[in-house]
């Protein structure tokens, strides 16, 4: 698959969840948390793509990062609203802000 029709699958799968919907995923360790600044969909293709350069990059910036508890307790608190994707065996996660 190349990366314009993964692009494309994996915009048809993601979709808005609740914090209820991914706590189980969290609880496995299983969920990345992605920057405001990234596109979503563009982070799972290159996870989905195996892009090593890409992904090392966010990660050290802390652009991606595993979800932490402190994140996770917050986003149960205030219900935001999170978008997904799943790039097995990650949840691929980002809160919107201002409907962005």
């Amino acid at each position: 698959m190349n990366d314009s029709d993964r692009r494309q699958a994996l915009h048809a799968q993601t979709a808005r969840v609740s914090w209820l919907e991914l706590e189980k995923h969290f609880a496995r360790g299983v969920v990345l948390r992605v920057a405001e600044e990234l596109d979503l969909v563009e982070v799972a293709v290159c996870l989905a793509g195996d892009d090593k350069p890409a992904a090392e990059r966010w990660l050290a910036s802390g652009q991606l990062q595993r979800l932490d508890v402190p994140k996770a307790r917050d986003w149960s608190q205030r219900e935001p609203e999170l978008w997904a994707v799943v790039v097995a065996p990650w949840v691929v996660v980002q809160e919107r802000i201002d409907g962005a």
